[in-house]
């Protein structure tokens, strides 16, 4: 009896298999070799006034310990912390209200603005912010007008500014993975609490709020790990006076073609960013539990 018909039909049930595959071997490749290459440079010693590097070192990595460089990598976290958290705050209202509106037009809209800022390219995105948080600004115009101030406030080159940028950029992922997981939330579970006399408060606190867990993790991690990563943000908003790793790294590599600092100060900021999202997972662990149960 020939045994190969299994085999045989698997294979002509995904002939493209290979073909589909190999663009995302490449990729991994070139990523993996692009790593090893930033490793390598970020243990070699740096010869001032020339791109050609030294010998081994471990000294780029002792110098990260200065006051200097320390305060960068904990300013970057609490910027990234406090970017998840508001993202949160103000991503879940959009995602419950897309998720459960019964309006097309009000989910259209919801929709819309939402994934907006993701087709808008990052430079200009920061752009728009540098007019409307500056001094003549559109938020200082409003509030001057109104009669609400009368001294322009000082959001451009602030920490409140590059954070209200970076919950812009942040937002549109954290609302579509909160409207995720709110969506595979059986609506069985609500009514079986409204029946037992709970009120809409208390069933959004009670069981939608935890059944959406995962949606919660996700989106916290995700916006942890996709503002660590920021340049143009805190660069243009920030204007030099809000510094996070991303920031450094430029200055260090293509002001002071330091290279080899450059280089690891991307291998500590990497390591950073695995230790903060598996810290913040573990933290959020019991309420990612109660959504997947």
């Amino acid at each position: 009896m020939d045994q190969s018909g299994p085999a045989s039909g698997g294979a002509q049930t995904r002939p493209f298999l290979k073909l589909f595959t190999a663009p995302a071997v490449i990729v991994a490749a070139v990523f993996a070799i692009s790593m090893l290459a930033i490793l390598q440079f970020s243990v070699r010693a740096h010869i001032p006034g020339s791109l050609d590097v030294g010998g081994f070192t471990l000294a780029n990595f002792a110098a990260m310990a200065r006051p200097l460089y320390a305060w960068v990598f904990i300013d970057t976290v609490w910027l990234c912390l406090l970017t998840a958290i508001l993202s949160l705050i103000f991503g879940y209202p959009l995602a419950y209200a897309l998720v459960r509106s019964k309006s097309l037009f009000v989910k259209s809209f919801i929709l819309i603005v939402t994934v907006t800022p993701l087709f808008l390219g990052e430079v200009v995105r920061t752009y728009s912010w540098t007019v409307v948080l500056g001094n003549n600004g559109f938020i200082n115009s409003v509030l001057r007008q109104t009669g609400i101030i009368e001294q322009p406030i000082q959001l451009l080159f602030t920490v409140t500014g590059v954070t209200i940028a970076l919950v812009h950029v942040s937002l549109p992922v954290v609302v579509v993975m909160l409207a995720a997981a709110i969506a595979h939330i059986d609506p069985a579970y609500e009514k079986a609490a409204e029946s037992l006399g709970a009120g809409p408060v208390r069933v959004f606190l009670t069981v939608t709020l935890p059944l959406s867990g995962p949606g919660i993790v996700a989106g916290m991690t995700t916006a942890f790990a996709w503002t660590f990563s920021a340049f143009a943000t805190p660069q243009l908003v920030g204007g030099g006076k809000v510094n996070m790793v991303s920031n450094l790294v430029y200055t260090l590599g293509f002001a002071n073609f330091n290279f080899p600092f450059a280089a690891a100060l991307c291998v500590a900021g990497l390591a950073l960013t695995y230790v903060a999202i598996a810290a913040m997972r573990l933290t959020l662990r019991p309420i990612e539990k109660v959504g997947v149960h």
